[in-house]
């Protein structure tokens, strides 16, 4: 893959057309000059082809403390680049832009000059002020506009001489490597040797090393080999508390750095032996583990102990009483300065990873649940007891738990950290956090019709025992049916005389029967 450099001076505008070509917000910006310390570097697709595109930090002429190493380097990338971008700005030329010039002389032929600040048309004149300066390429753009940037795109293209076929077998080569890096973040408070480890572990000094805190800013990316599986590194600022981060650098620093747990998976916490454990690492371990990443906890600088018999043990015991939330974490003791214990530490990486990817077949994850519940039963709640049906595992990186139980609500925590321990313990997840999720178990269809059709019935049982109604037909409210009306006393008067009327018939001749047997006589 092409590599392309992008150098000068400090606050020229690098990071933001570094930014603006990778197409995201890769490298922190901002008017401060000297933002960018260590070199950053990210792949860019550059018309269909992949290159490697690095910013570096500003060069200096005045080479103090800092200013003097981020200077030396940013030049040391000039070697082994295949295209340098030069940028410079076209309101102002600095003694620091003239000495820039005077370095790259010897790279003329594979350097483009880019006068950066070109945001409307009555600047563009400016641009023939720099044929002066004796480069063959020269082009004018807007990094904060956008503008421009076809014409360094052209000019990139025609210097590398890329070739097509070549360039899409060796993307399709980089992809599938790519599938299998195992990407490794390192992350601690400041200065606790995050950097001397990221170049210890790739070989090559990718991140600026020095006593001040606060050293590294942006995420630093780097690669290596070991036992044949490919791994990136992600060197990142060291994270403090938000009360002591005063500038807007170190907030946007921390912020980068907390989202490389998203993109790593695994996370080395670096902790220094000598000072111990503080109350920032806790808040660190706890975004960790919200997250569900792989972590190893590295306690750094053991070359500074003072060498009392179990002092690690001691260290190991404060580290487990102080870290709860991280009992399952492996702890390996290193000195990155004197590269000891190195191996132990980057197989202790692999193991996690491989508890990461296990998967666990259902069958066999309920027959272990089986066997949990007969040793430990769930605890009794207020409308009975809990259950748990059956579960599976739901994903891997993170590694997910799904159960089913009859009643998710007041579920007992302590059950479910029971459930985590055991899957740990008898499933093979001791190195890594574990997460178990909760769901209640939908009834049967059958089971379900079964009682509406009981509860039908119950009701019309119900409307049964009711008086009846009678529903109007055009709506309205339904009216009780009227009672029967008494008979009055004049009509029992009338009922009473009838009867005795046809009583007396009866007696006297029996109605006619008794006229019959009279005509006869």
């Amino acid at each position: 893959m092409k590599n392309v450099v992008i150098i000068g001076r400090p606050n020229v505008g690098k990071s933001t057309l570094f930014n603006r070509l990778v197409g995201k917000r890769r490298a922190i910006t901002d008017p401060t000059p000297g933002v960018t310390r260590d070199p950053i570097s990210e792949k860019w697709i550059l018309r269909g082809h992949a290159v490697n595109l690095t910013d570096s930090g500003g060069v200096k002429l005045d080479l103090e403390a800092l200013d003097d190493l981020v200077s030396k380097k940013s030049l040391s990338l000039l070697d082994g680049a295949d295209a340098v971008v030069f940028l410079m700005d076209c309101m102002e030329v600095t003694p620091e832009d003239q000495m820039l010039c005077e370095k790259l002389r010897p790279y003329t032929d594979k350097t483009i000059l880019a006068v950066n600040k070109i945001d409307d048309f009555t600047r563009e004149d400016l641009i023939w002020n720099y044929f002066s300066y004796g480069f063959q390429r020269v082009v004018g753009l807007s990094s904060a506009h956008g503008l421009g940037i076809d014409s360094l795109e052209d000019a990139l293209l025609g210097l590398l001489d890329l070739d097509d076929a070549e360039d899409e077998e060796a993307r399709e080569l980089e992809e599938e490597e790519n599938k299998n890096v195992l990407k490794l973040a390192v992350l601690g408070k400041p200065n606790t040797g995050k950097s001397t480890l990221s170049n210890l572990l790739t070989g090559e000094d990718l991140s600026i090393v020095s006593s001040i805190a606060g050293t590294t800013r942006d995420v630093v990316k780097g690669g290596f080999s070991y036992k044949g599986r490919e791994f990136e590194i992600l060197d990142t600022a060291g994270i403090r508390r938000k009360a002591k981060v005063e500038e807007d650098v170190e907030y946007y620093s921390v912020n980068r750095a907390i989202k490389t747990i998203d993109e790593a998976h695994v996370v080395l916490l670096v902790i220094d032996s000598a000072e111990g454990l503080a109350e920032q690492d806790k808040k660190i371990a706890n975004l960790i583990v919200r997250r569900g990443k792989g972590v190893v906890i590295v306690m750094n600088k053991i070359d500074l102990l003072s060498g009392m018999a179990n002092q690690e043990q001691a260290l190991e015991d404060r580290v487990r009483f102080l870290f709860p939330i991280l009992n399952f974490a492996p702890i390996q003791f290193i000195s990155a300065k004197n590269a000891t214990n190195i191996a132990a530490l980057l197989d202790t990486v692999l193991k996690v990873d491989r508890q990461l990817s296990k998967r666990v077949d259902t069958a066999t994850l309920n027959n272990a649940l089986a066997a949990w519940g007969e040793e430990y039963q769930p605890p009794r709640g207020t409308t009975g007891h809990f259950k748990v049906y059956y579960g599976t595992q739901i994903s891997a990186q993170p590694v997910k738990f799904l159960f089913f139980v009859n009643r998710k609500k007041d579920f007992p925590a302590v059950y479910v950290q029971y459930l985590k321990n055991c899957i740990r313990k008898d499933l093979g997840f001791s190195s890594v956090p574990v997460e178990v999720d909760l769901r209640e178990r939908e009834r049967s269809t059958s089971n379900h019709m079964l009682g509406q059709n009981a509860k039908v019935r119950s009701a019309e049982e119900r409307a049964e025992v009711k008086p009846k109604v009678k529903v109007q037909k055009s709506g309205g409210k339904a009216k009780a049916a009227p009672k029967a009306k008494k008979v009055g006393a004049k009509a029992k008067s009338k009922a009473k005389e009838q009867a005795r009327s046809n009583y007396n018939a009866r007696k006297s001749g029996g109605g006619r029967s008794g006229a019959r047997r009279k005509a006869q006589q």
